[in-house]
């Protein structure tokens, strides 16, 4: 799921956009209908004196991260929702990630590790509809306040359920995994934690010898000049979209891990971790690894380590 979408839903769960926001298609007749009920809705917000902070819970952004963890968001989400939170005072950090990761299953089989677009998912009921499923199966909690003046649950009374018949959401006793995709993982090399994208296509562990780079552009080099095969991997900095992109492309997406202090798209996928801290500039472990250093990363056991 890109981040685009990821955020739009979370945004969405959160309280802060209208229903339907999130999975209405650009070009559809309803999201030019939602500008009309933006107008009311915002009419309404002055009329009961509704501001964000009314809206943005810690329950709220729980119920957010949950839906990314079901549908597979980005990894972009734990920056975002992070930041959201602390410009709101509500705690949040990498542990509460953690915490729902592991209790709520991913059940999205979406784009770019799966096979279908948010397109698919407003033909089966929307992003409320969804929401409707995970609230009706306990995971997230309905008397979050939200923009149109009415709680979460209040919004989806009237919303048709989930259709049936389709591999797009999978029920959460068939999930694509049993627990989040986004896993936080600590260890030698990140011991105030990292954020990997681990759909389970990919494994849940991975043993490699170490291919170290200071950037994306040298990265992308070793790439182009055949260093980088079965076994290895490479650090890089921002974005980390191109590299990914560049090793799934070269067919070695189940063979090499790509480990980072930098960021990572939402059109990324493979064996990632990225946001590992420290920083490699401010002294962390992850600068001191050199080419042919062994590494495992442990999905399962939520770890990544130099090994002897």
């Amino acid at each position: 799921m890109y981040t685009a979408n990821t955020m739009a839903t979370a945004i969405e769960t959160l309280g802060l956009s209208l229903p339907f926001s999130s999975s209405y298609p650009a070009d559809s007749p309803e999201k030019q209908g939602e500008c009309i009920q933006a107008g009311e809705a915002i009419k309404v917000l002055l009329e009961k004196d509704i501001k964000p902070l009314d809206i943005l819970s810690r329950e709220a952004f729980e119920n957010a991260i949950t839906v990314t963890m079901a549908l597979g968001g980005s990894t972009n989400a734990v920056l975002h929702l992070i930041a959201i939170a602390r410009a709101a005072n509500i705690p949040l950090s990498i542990n509460d990630f953690e915490k729902i990761s592991e209790r709520v299953p991913f059940l999205a089989d979406l784009k770019p590790s799966g096979k279908y677009v948010m397109e698919d998912i407003h033909r089966v009921g929307g992003t409320p509809a969804v929401l409707k499923y995970l609230m009706n199966q306990g995971f997230i909690n309905g008397d979050c306040l939200t923009v149109t003046g009415k709680t979460l649950a209040e919004n989806l009374e009237t919303v048709p359920d989930l259709s049936d018949n389709h591999e797009i959401i999978h029920p959460v006793d068939r999930p694509l995994k049993s627990s989040g995709h986004l896993r936080i993982l600590r260890g030698d090399l990140a011991p105030e934690g990292s954020v990997a994208k681990i759909t389970g296509k990919e494994g849940l562990v991975f043993t490699g010898s170490a291919k170290v780079y200071d950037c994306e552009e040298d990265m992308m080099a070793g790439l182009e000049n055949g260093e980088i095969t079965k076994g290895s991997g490479g650090p890089g900095m921002p974005e980390m979209l191109g590299p990914t992109s560049a090793i799934m492309g070269a067919g070695l997406g189940k063979d090499v891990a790509m480990l980072t202090d930098g960021r990572f798209s939402g059109g990324s996928h493979g064996f990632i971790i990225g946001h590992i801290t420290p920083e490699a500039q401010v002294g962390g472990p992850i600068a001191l690894v050199k080419n042919g250093d062994k590494i495992t990363v442990d999905a399962e056991n939520n770890r990544i380590d130099l090994i002897d």
